[in-house]
């Protein structure tokens, strides 16, 4: 409900706080005094647009800030945690900053929010009913929501919605495939060529770098081995070659140790060069032995490199990403699925479509018997409200396929007077009669509504004496299950009110401000007294407003 607004330089407000209770509160005062500035105040808090115009002459910006508890509200609770605007633990602080150059910022909780925003938290806080274009059950879905709420409807609501919302993914994904079965099969076929081909390469990245070695190894074989048998002849065959002429110094140099010990390190130094050029011998021997300059085998390797380019070349890629390649390949064929992929999902579609119009068939059952009684509960109450001979009904309008909603769309349609056709509400009634009519759906409904706070503005147009008092009695009705306040200009109405503020316009400095105070019971008196005999009050009048107080004058 809403705890507290606060109204700075808008219209012709000033500065207002004001702090609100449960039940039915009834706001009056002269024509003009200001009443419905409450409630623009209350719409700019919860996202409607406004102007430059509405701030206070001569002010920079106008602010307004309303607190509301939404303990019972799990719904707008879960939808604040989803946008990040938590605040402190059920409460939901709303403000709104508008300068005198039209620009406005909007936050929740304290943190910025989207006039979106502003308006999709409102819709769960707090509903206005009156002679306003934008009011709520104007709308098919706010029927349908309140249609379902009075019924109690809400697991089979979200039957139908989960079941459409599966159908609709399953069919949309056949219509898909059967639509593009030729090419789907075209390019499966073509995916299942290309993985064969890829598969019968055999390739492997540790092959190809093996490969890439040894052909290089295998085509320069002769000149390799031409190499190795240089190098044997140098050190060891050929005349004068390094190992025999090594040889022959070492033998010297022994011989000169006997006259000078001074030799034994180069000698020592010359031995070793001896064992390495040795072994350089042997090696260069054992590698011209295994090396193999086998023609065929060089033409196989150069085979089987020139057959890995060509697929790397086909595939547009490096022959080190011929892997992937084929793991691309497997991996779409397993998207593309096949025929049997096919039968399989129009097998799924159609038990999802059964599932969705058993559930959705079940829903317009039920709504069928819930409609007939909110039109009549309606009905009755309309036939209160000065509006003899009307007529409300709730129609369901059968969709050719449904929707996440339900094989049909909910309608309110209303007949104002008697002998003329139903038509639907937007069309039909007056402002007036729209009012009256939003009362009475919202007495039938109240027990299964949702928004706590409800404002009627000036649902008495139109109306007086006994019909007065009976919109009196239903709004004090409301305000046992909901934060119910009324502007009102009839005594009838504002007697039966648990609280009531007066609005009140004056000049200050020179400027026409607007105030608002909760009235005490004695000042109650004199306000349905004002209310009853106008400008004169007399003691007789005081005395009819006690008695519709229930109070002692």
């Amino acid at each position: 409900m809403l705890k507290f607004l606060g109204i700075r330089d808008f219209v012709i407000v000033a500065s207002l706080e004001l702090d609100f209770t449960a039940g039915f509160t009834a706001l009056t005062g002269e024509t003009g005094a200001g009443k419905s500035i409450l409630i623009d105040a209350l719409s700019l808090a919860l996202g409607e647009r406004g102007d430059g115009g509405m701030v206070r002459a001569g002010c920079e910006r106008a602010e307004i800030s309303a607190e509301f508890d939404i303990g019972g509200l799990t719904q707008l609770q879960t939808w604040l945690g989803e946008q990040e605007l938590e605040g402190d633990e059920d409460v939901c602080l709303m403000r709104r900053v508008l300068d005198a150059g039209g620009r406005s910022r909007g936050f929740i909780n304290g943190r910025s929010a989207t006039l979106q925003q502003m308006r999709e938290a409102g819709e769960h806080l707090l509903d206005i009913h009156g002679q306003h274009a934008h009011q709520s059950l104007l709308k098919q879905d706010a029927q349908r929501d309140l249609l379902d709420s009075h019924a109690g409807l809400h697991n089979e609501v979200a039957a139908v919605a989960t079941s459409f919302k599966v159908w609709q993914m399953l069919h949309r994904r056949l219509s898909q495939l059967e639509q593009n079965a030729g090419a789907v099969a075209a390019e499966r076929d073509l995916l299942v060529f290309q993985r064969r081909e890829l598969e019968a390469l055999n390739f492997s990245v540790v092959e190809w770098e093996a490969l890439q070695a040894d052909h290089a190894r295998l085509s320069h074989a002769a000149s390799l081995l031409e190499t190795a048998q240089f190098g044997v002849e140098i050190l060891s065959e050929a005349d004068g070659a390094c190992l025999g002429q090594l040889n022959a110094l070492t033998a010297r140099l022994r011989d000169g140790l006997e006259f000078d010990s001074g030799l034994q390190d180069t000698l020592t130094m010359l031995e070793s060069a001896q064992n390495e050029v040795q072994e350089a011998v042997y090696a260069l021997r054992h590698y011209q032995q295994k090396l193999d300059a086998d023609p065929q085998q060089l033409r196989e390797q150069e085979q089987r490199m020139a057959d890995v380019v060509e697929a790397a070349r086909k595939y547009r890629v490096p022959p080190e990403q011929l892997p992937q390649a084929l793991q691309g390949i497997v991996a779409r064929l397993d998207e593309l699925g096949g025929d049997a992929d096919l039968a399989e999902l129009a097998k799924q579609d159609k038990a999802a479509l059964g599932v969705y119009s058993a559930a959705a068939k079940k829903l317009s059952m039920v709504r069928t018997k819930a409609a007939q009684t909110l039109s009549e509960e309606i009905t009755a109450a309309m036939q209160a409200l000065a509006m003899q001979g009307g007529q409300f009904a709730v129609q369901l309008m059968p969709l050719a396929e449904g929707n996440a909603h339900g094989m049909e769309t909910v309608e309110f349609q209303v007949a104002a007077n008697q002998g003329t056709p139903l038509r639907n509400l937007a069309k039909v009634a007056s402002g007036g009669e729209l009012s009256r009519i939003s009362l009475a759906i919202q007495v039938a409904a109240s027990r299964a509504a949702t928004v706590p706070t409800l404002i009627f503005d000036e649902v008495d147009s139109g109306i007086g004496g006994r019909v007065a008092e009976i919109v009196g009695s239903l709004l004090k009705q409301l305000g046992k299950r909901h934060q119910v306040m009324c502007v009102t200009h009839l005594p009838q109405v504002a007697a039966q009110a648990d609280a009531q503020w007066q609005v009140s316009k004056g000049a200050q400095n020179g400027t026409t401000l607007s105030s608002i105070r909760v009235l005490a019971p004695d000042e109650r008196i004199e306000e349905i007294a004002r209310m009853l005999g106008g400008v004169t009050i007399t003691e007789t009048t005081r005395t009819h407003a006690a008695e519709m107080l229930g109070v002692s004058a």
